[in-house]
């Protein structure tokens, strides 16, 4: 099979995958709504640096190592559920605080930093990273798909890392342009009684996957 001639179906592959629910487009679709589309960008970075880092692992065959090690994969499904676990409760305070409050009193009652300081970018990218990097299904993930779409005459590492870059690329632009579009109605997320609802709901969804990640086996 020829890289080019695989490549359609590599891209469709891509397209179905981000489209996907979970706690990638979770993510994504709250800190939109609550920080517009600027504030959802370090979110979607953050994502995207933990899936290129998971291929180039899955590439050099050290994914293989985690997912074949019953530790090592315990391990990773403890931290990812109890980080969602912690991202989901955080959420739900957001919103038992803001009862009977104001946006502006909203934010403080959150414990998040100003909008567009560093420390907010810095904090949504790593939460990104963390979520994505901390999931064992990712590195089985990656081991079973990017061998698929590599020929057996090109090398592995290099191709991997090509093919990672084109998803990447594809995965940014579809999340950007549902954070954009999310984005929009942005005055409409922040009234307080709509956020409340929202935060509510976020960490709801954030608490199940969690449980569901906890729960689950290979």
């Amino acid at each position: 099979m020829d890289l080019s001639s695989s490549l359609p179906a590599f891209v469709l592959a891509v397209v179905l995958i981000s489209a996907s629910p979970g706690p990638a487009m979770a993510l994504i679709l709250r800190r939109a709504a609550l920080r517009g589309f600027s504030g959802a960008v370090p979110t979607v970075l953050g994502l995207e640096a933990g899936l290129y880092l998971w291929a180039l692992l899955a590439a050099a065959g050290l994914a293989a190592l985690v997912a074949a090690s019953e530790v090592a994969f315990l391990v990773l499904r403890v931290v990812g559920a109890a980080f969602l676990l912690y991202l989901g409760i955080k959420t739900w305070r957001s919103a038992w605080r803001s009862r009977g409050t104001g946006g502006a009193a909203e934010e403080v009652a959150a414990g998040e930093p100003e909008r567009g300081s560093a420390l907010t970018w810095w904090r949504a990218f790593g939460e990104g990273s963390v979520v994505m990097l901390a999931n064992p299904k990712a590195a089985a993930f990656m081991i079973a798909f990017y061998p698929q779409f590599v020929p057996v005459d090109r090398p592995l590492f290099a191709t991997t890392a090509l093919l990672a870059v084109l998803q990447v690329a594809i995965e940014t632009v579809l999340y950007l342009a549902l954070a954009a579009a999310v984005g929009r109605a942005g005055a409409w997320f922040r009234r307080p009684v709509i956020r409340r609802r929202l935060d509510a709901v976020s960490g709801t969804v954030l608490v199940a996957l969690g449980l569901r990640m906890a729960a689950e086996s290979r």
